[in-house]
């Protein structure tokens, strides 16, 4: 048999393998003895974390032969079928690769028909945020009002891209990341099965490497064992993963606190020369400063040590560096961490951060007794004549100079709200309409990235539909200069923005740009003239006729 990744040899087959996510567990264990089984599910959670492997045991668990239990035998025709993939009443899907409407529907078609082998349809519907708004509306009706025969479960790394609608139907399990001891009780087990030794420390920086989910703890093991010489060791982890020693660490920071730039420069260029990632350094630099810091203010608490390991040398750091460095280090790493990001020459900014660790800005200079003496002088001269002023009487209004009235300048280069396009649209809107295009608002914003237009979506990113007719759509945005940006036709945004909308809702949308101050205005004057318009159509006929015929001024209404 060709070889098989670790991850899939040791995914999960029973409940009771599952690791770090008991409270989903024991929650569908219990519905599975109860027989209280829901139509839909929804799992969300980091990528890894055993949403899929949860999916496929609930259904192996619903058909498994022994039901209701609260684990699937594994040994039943229906078990092993769900486990080889053969049957086909349990189908996965990937949503990122089949998110049009017409496989929804499809999907819709065939829920109908009762399940061939099976006790139950089981859809597993993986990445469902990939679906498109389409294919969710024809998904709705069907997690609305299901067959009894079928269950859904959708399981997604970002439940915040699913409608409200879809989320209100399903029962909702969160997964989370999966505890640091957890995952290396888990690889100890692993690489005991696999015959390896491999040392604690190995184990916990791989642990620490897969941030928390286990399937990507088990592709570091695989490959680190692969890179070992059949005895893992840390060395082995730290070389592969890109990761520094502790040791390195603690000599890297101490050099720091000694302010010797020229060592903390060459032992930078040592550990870029051995392959380490200038943003996994400055990762490691943070958490070990940060489990300084712990250390000296909580030296008791139980766990709170991350990645560093309490030796002599860490002892000697956190008694020598004194809280206030600590904190200024962490704060000016974070600060590179997120510059980093965003540039090509990553080493740079962590060698200039590093100079500014040996170098922090020095305090003020005080001034000098000749300097301050000047300032004495004209502080003085100031209060006396703050004084005299004081003593003086006030000048009589009549001997008062006539203060020129200061024109108001005028507002040039503005934008000009279209003031009556906004009345008429307001006049057809509906709820509906307006319900429909913050519906797909979401949607344009992603399209313009998709179309490497994005700086109309950050143009767009903090606009706001608040009103919409079966034609027009009035977006409020919170500057003026944002406005006239959006609707200078050499930006093309607003055009940009009318085909999306059409592509999604097979309707035209006019975009009417307003900003957020005089909204507010517009708004609050058209419901007071409606207001207004409405009692006045209310009146009484015979009142009104007498106002006509003898003025409003002459007519006195009595109850």
């Amino acid at each position: 048999m060709a070889y098989q990744a670790l991850y899939r040899v040791f995914r999960p087959q029973r409940f009771a393998d599952m690791v770090g996510q008991e409270h989903v567990t024991k929650t569908l264990q219990s519905a599975l003895l109860q027989h209280k089984i829901s139509h839909a599910y929804l799992f969300s959670g980091p990528r890894g974390t055993g949403k899929t492997s949860a999916a496929k045991i609930f259904a192996k668990a619903v058909n498994c032969e022994q039901a209701p239990a609260a684990e699937p035998c594994n040994e039943c025709p229906a078990c092993l079928g769900i486990t080889n993939g053969t049957v086909p009443d349990v189908l996965e899907i990937d949503a990122a690769s089949n998110n049009r409407v017409d496989e929804i529907r499809d999907i819709r078609e065939k829920v109908k028909f009762a399940p061939t082998s099976a006790r139950y349809k089981v859809y597993i519907i993986d990445e469902v945020h990939m679906l498109s708004i389409g294919a969710f509306n024809a998904l709705l009706k069907t997690l609305e009002e299901p067959p009894k025969h079928v269950i859904f479960i959708l399981a997604t790394t970002e439940p915040h891209k699913i409608p409200t609608t879809i989320i209100s139907r399903c029962q909702r399990f969160d997964f989370r990341r999966i505890p640091l001891p957890a995952i290396v009780s888990r690889l100890k087990y692993v690489a005991s099965a696999q015959g390896v030794e491999a040392s604690d420390e190995a184990l916990s920086a791989i642990a620490r490497a897969a941030d928390g989910g286990m399937r990507d703890a088990l592709s570091l093991l695989d490959q680190a064992i692969s890179f070992s010489d059949g005895k893992l060791r840390l060395d082995d982890v730290l070389a592969m993963t890109g990761a520094a020693s502790f040791a390195a660490l603690s000599s890297f920071i101490e050099a720091i606190h000694r302010k010797d730039t020229a060592a903390v420069l060459q032992q930078l260029e040592t550990m870029m020369a051995q392959g380490k990632d200038p943003h996994r350094l400055v990762e490691d630099l943070i958490l070990y400063y940060r489990d300084l810091l712990l250390y000296k203010t909580a030296p008791y608490v139980e766990g709170a040590i991350q990645i560093a390991v309490v030796d002599e040398a860490f002892t000697s750091l956190s008694e020598m560096i004194p809280v206030s460095n600590l904190y200024e280090a962490i704060e000016l790493l974070n600060k590179s961490q997120q510059e980093m990001k965003w540039t090509n020459h990553p080493r740079l900014l962590l060698e200039v951060a590093l100079v500014k660790l040996c170098h922090p800005s020095a305090a003020a200079p005080s001034l000098s007794a000749s300097e301050l003496e000047p300032l004495i002088k004209r502080i003085e001269t100031l209060e006396a004549e703050l004084r005299r002023l004081k003593e003086q009487p006030p000048v009589p209004p009549s001997t008062a100079a006539p203060v020129k009235k200061l024109s108001k300048p005028m507002k040039t280069g503005g934008y000009k709200a279209p003031v009556g396009r906004i009345y008429e649209l307001l006049k057809q809107a509906t709820h509906e309409d307006l319900a429909l295009v913050k519906g797909c608002w979401a949607d344009v914003l992603d399209t313009l990235k998709r179309q490497h237009k994005v700086s109309h979506a950050a143009l767009l990113q903090e606009s706001e539909p608040v009103a919409a007719s079966a034609s027009a759509f009035v977006l409020k945005f919170k500057y003026e200069i944002h406005c006239k940006m959006a609707t200078d036709p050499t930006s093309s945004v607003k055009e940009n923005v009318e085909a999306i909308l059409f592509e999604l809702t097979n309707r035209r949308f006019e975009m009417v740009a307003i900003p957020e101050g005089e909204w507010g205005k517009i708004r609050e004057e058209f419901i007071r003239n409606k207001d207004a318009m409405v009692e006045k159509s209310e009146e009484d006929p015979l009142i009104a006729e007498a106002k006509r015929l003898f003025g409003e001024e002459l007519v006195e209404i009595k109850e």
